[in-house]
């Protein structure tokens, strides 16, 4: 399969990387990144080992079967334009929040499927990604239902080692991932602290919560997502993941926008005050050094 990566920072370079031991990939990124990648090849440490070679570029070629959207949600709108010219079979989006397939599929001629993923990434530098854990990536219709064209993308993935389910109940997954990310993103960016800090103390009532208002939203927009499976799903991430920095966290650590507004400010209504005031908070920090208006 030819995969272009639009989006080749952190998750887009490892999963390219991984990609790439079986698929011919071409990674659209930063220049600094991009230039080394074509020098040197990528290079994946960590839990997993490689050293791949494939296309990099900061523009998106003429065409492609599949292109693997991993920017941030505020900027997807940005990838579907640059992503116009080029000829696709497919988006498959594994980025936070709600409505990017949506998006893609509104501006792109070519369907969009929906994903999530659990593999944790950190770019070390210019042409090298580390692999912090090895999750998975689960994939599907974004309405729902059986999918010939996710089938399809999900045996190309297997192909390439990286461990993958193909799901028939992606709007429900969706909004568990949105629950997992409110419960951990914005808590562990403003407290400073990883993510196996928030199962324990005042901060795991606030974690768990954030996460139940998130399932409430889900159940009113027709996902059956029970508080319980929620509240689950956010502590056996955090569990999981215990000594990684969310993105969020890194975010703030470099003192780049977050994706707040499509993660807690999902559901901030007055119906929502855990998440409400976590995202007030951190769209404060935003205003205050000039990264929004």
């Amino acid at each position: 399969m030819d995969v272009v990566v639009f989006g080749a920072g952190s998750l887009g370079s490892l999963l390219g990387g991984l990609l790439a031991r079986a698929h011919d990939v071409t990674l659209v990124g930063r220049h600094r990144h991009v230039e080394r990648v074509r020098r040197e090849g990528l290079r994946v440490t960590g839990a997993v080992e490689a050293t791949v070679f494939p296309d990099a570029r900061t523009d998106a070629p003429a065409s492609a079967d599949l292109a693997l959207v991993t920017v941030k949600a505020y900027d997807t709108a940005a990838a579907a334009s640059a992503l116009a010219d080029t000829d696709l079979d497919a988006t498959l989006s594994l980025q936070n929040g709600l409505g990017n397939e949506r998006r893609l599929a509104e501006a792109l001629d070519a369907p969009a499927l929906a994903g999530t993923c659990t593999y944790g990434a950190r770019l070390v530098g210019p042409g090298e990604v580390a692999c912090t854990g090895v999750g998975e990536v689960v994939l599907g219709a974004r309405e729902g239902g059986a999918s010939t064209l996710a089938d399809r993308v999900g045996a190309a993935f297997t192909e390439a080692d990286v461990a993958t389910t193909v799901a028939d109940d992606m709007p429900r997954r969706l909004w568990e991932k949105l629950a997992v990310n409110a419960g951990i993103n914005a808590p562990t960016a403003l407290a400073r602290i990883q993510n196996g800090s928030l199962l324990d103390g005042d901060v795991a009532d606030l974690t768990r919560t954030a996460a139940c208002e998130v399932a409430a939203a889900a159940r009113a927009d027709g996902v059956d997502l029970t508080d319980d499976a929620a509240v689950n799903a956010v502590e056996r991430v955090a569990r999981a993941t215990a000594d990684n920095r969310s993105s969020m966290l890194q975010d703030v650590e470099k003192a780049r926008r977050t994706e707040v507004d499509s993660i807690n400010g999902v559901v901030s209504g007055p119906d929502a005050p855990v998440n409400r005031t976590l995202t007030a908070l951190l769209r404060a920090w935003e205003r205050e050094r000039g990264l929004r208006e």
